[in-house]
């Protein structure tokens, strides 16, 4: 390890000489406690007894050979300090732990597992211009198993990858979150309090079970995004709270020192935390071979506290442009999210052109406008219609992902079926035609499990999905829409191609306030898309929709353009009250520019353009102004 490296922060590999490995001559033990009187290493090959540990290279750094202790075994630093007292601590850099409420790490040989995947590790990408649908899971309350031999009910994560993997590809889903999998005492915090951030919960297995099951993962063509948390830390004694008997990685400081969720803040300024966080980052993408990292809470690093009135966290926000850098050099085709909402500017420009290097930003203003809007009463939405054409004032500011994540079906928010105005049925409706306005619009997508299934019941981590829901009729019918809606967007360049480019999209229609109508066209350079959304709850017959021409002023004018109905969230099929059958595939002719249209209450329809001819304007063509359709 490059010591001058660690201490500046530089270094990305500190996870390969710090914590335990094995070899011929046994374990090898260090640990890094500045501040310590003396530290040992008790565990169950020494009968937990102390076998004491030598101070090496400039004295801050503790190591020791122990032949007898191999993979498997448990252990603990106990470190003694100043004051003659003395605490047993996990390791932070170990690749196992205990589960909650024991606390020891364990020995893991991290070279015994053989990944298979070596054709999609070459071909991945950060989807940029490919299409992004992310399903956000937590791996504890997906599905529990009824084994008795399994009072939690968890399944191991190769066992849960086998039943994840036909799931998604139903679904239409290519790549999957996951909500935080570092070790942490606490269920409750969902992994984002943490305890061993170089262990693998111990809830579903073992690291090479987490290994195979990426391998599974990518093996079937679906890419994995790990959650990852660089801005605090659990509170508990035998992790890294005052490690060495210091704040060693928190601030000295309570008043930045605490975070608003009660753990302890990273102090970013230190060379060895950052050191620790970028290694810990390239840990589990180069040896689970996670596709990607979703960062909590990135707005509590930019701003003291997550306030902008108490002013930009310089050193947090050096150290995201170093890391994001650096692991975008070490681990090609990985991508790299931010959950901000902040305004702070260039969160995804290059960390070379003075931005924080993420591929990704969550779109937390989008989620917010999008969904008090259908909590609204349908008679006042011509009143808030500019919420859903705001986010285009800024998308291009930003490279967007549209969230609906884990955090707004909590906590008496209300799943996201529930925040549709209305009573049960009339919340369907809605609900589908929410989906399609979000798959339409720029921006790659991540929606939180249970979603699919028009979950009532705020999700709770104790508890799996209502599976039963699927016997009931609208909520079945809703979840084959979601399925529907899903591959369709994986499978229309249109609406993902140019997702950042102004070229993609461009608004049709954005001023039927009153009829509560939108329209926009999506595009890849070949394929267009108009969709057309319909938000009141009033059928309107034949309504004429003017449709702008879309920014060309190439001397033509439309005459005639037809398009073809590829999807509508009213048909029967999906709960509606449409005939799929009679609707599916139909063309529609749109003359001089007006559209004419029987649109349902609460309806969305994509209408894919086909070829058409045009005559310049102010002359006649050669069908006499009588355009092919």
């Amino acid at each position: 390890m490059d010591r001058y490296g660690f201490y500046t922060g530089k270094i990305f590999d500190a996870y390969e000489y710090l914590g335990c490995r094995t070899g011929r001559e046994g374990a090898v033990f260090r640990t890094f406690a500045p501040a310590a009187k003396q530290v040992s290493v008790i565990g169950s090959f020494n009968g937990w007894e102390e076998t004491p540990m030598e101070r090496v290279y400039d004295g801050n750094f503790w190591e020791c050979v122990i032949p007898e202790a191999k993979a498997g075994d448990m252990y603990k630093y106990r470190i003694h300090r100043k004051d003659g007292s003395f605490r047993d601590h996990c390791d932070p850099y170990g690749y196992g732990m205990e589960l909650r409420p024991q606390n020891a790490s364990f020995i893991r040989d991290m070279t015994s597992y053989r990944f298979r995947d070596s054709g999609w590790m070459k071909r991945r990408s950060d989807c940029r211009n490919r299409p992004l649908n992310i399903y956000e899971i937590h791996a504890g309350s997906w599905k529990r198993s009824s084994d008795p031999d399994r009072p939690e009910g968890w399944y191991r994560y190769d066992e849960l990858a086998k039943l994840l993997i036909p799931y998604l590809k139903e679904q239409g889903y290519n790549y999957v979150e996951l909500m935080p999998l570092g070790e942490h005492p606490c269920d409750e915090s969902w992994g984002y309090q943490q305890t061993g951030f170089f262990s693998p919960t111990s809830r579903y297995g073992t690291a090479d079970d987490l290994k195979r099951m990426v391998d599974l993962f990518h093996q079937s063509g679906i890419g994995l995004i790990l959650d990852f948390v660089p801005v605090h830390f659990a509170v508990d004694d035998y992790a890294l709270a005052e490690y060495d008997g210091t704040a060693l990685y928190e601030y000295p400081n309570r008043d930045v020192g605490n975070s608003e969720w009660g753990s302890r803040n990273f102090m970013h300024s230190r060379g060895e935390v950052r050191s620790f966080l970028q290694s810990c980052a390239q840990y589990w993408l180069k040896e689970y071979h996670f596709d990607g990292l979703r960062m909590d809470a990135i707005s509590n690093m930019i701003y003291w506290q997550g306030q902008p009135e108490r002013g930009v966290n310089g050193n947090a926000v050096a150290f995201l442009q170093y890391m994001n850098a650096g692991l975008k050099e070490r681990n090609p085709g990985i991508l790299l999210a931010a959950e901000d909402s902040t305004s702070f500017p260039g969160v995804t420009k290059p960390a070379e052109e003075g931005g924080l290097g993420f591929d990704y930003k969550w779109d937390m203003g989008w989620m917010n406008d999008t969904l008090d809007y259908f909590r609204t009463d349908p008679q006042y939405r011509s009143r808030d219609y500019h919420k859903l054409t705001f986010s285009m004032m800024y998308y291009y500011g930003e490279d967007y992902l549209l969230p609906f994540s884990h955090d707004e079906v909590v906590h008496g928010k209300a799943t996201i079926i529930q925040k549709m105005n209305g009573e049960y049925e009339k919340k369907f409706p809605q609900a589908r035609a929410l989906y399609m306005y979000m798959y339409a619009h720029p921006g790659k997508k991540l929606n939180f499990m249970g979603n699919e299934l028009a979950h009532f019941r705020e999700w709770d981590e104790k508890r799996p999905l209502d599976w039963e829901l699927l016997s009931f009729p609208l909520h079945d019918a809703f979840c084959r829409f979601m399925s529907v809606l899903c591959r369709f967007y994986l499978e229309t360049p249109a609406l993902w191609a140019l997702d950042y480019d102004r070229k993609g999209f461009c608004w049709a229609n954005c001023h039927e306030e009153e009829a509560c109508v939108y329209a926009f066209w999506r595009t890849d350079g070949r394929q267009k898309l108009l969709a057309v959304f319909h938000f009141g709850e009033e059928e309107r017959k034949n309504f004429e929709l003017s449709l702008e021409q879309d920014g060309q002023k190439d001397g033509f004018e439309r005459r005639e353009e037809c398009y073809e109905l590829c999807l509508s969230a009213s048909w029967d099929i999906y709960g509606g009250e449409r005939s799929a059958e009679k609707e599916k595939g139909m063309l529609l002719s749109a003359r001089n520019g007006k559209l004419v249209l029987d649109l349902p209450a609460f309806g969305a329809l994509y209408l894919m353009k086909k070829e058409s001819g045009r005559r310049r304007a102010g002359g006649s063509g050669e069908n006499n102004g009588k355009d092919p359709v």
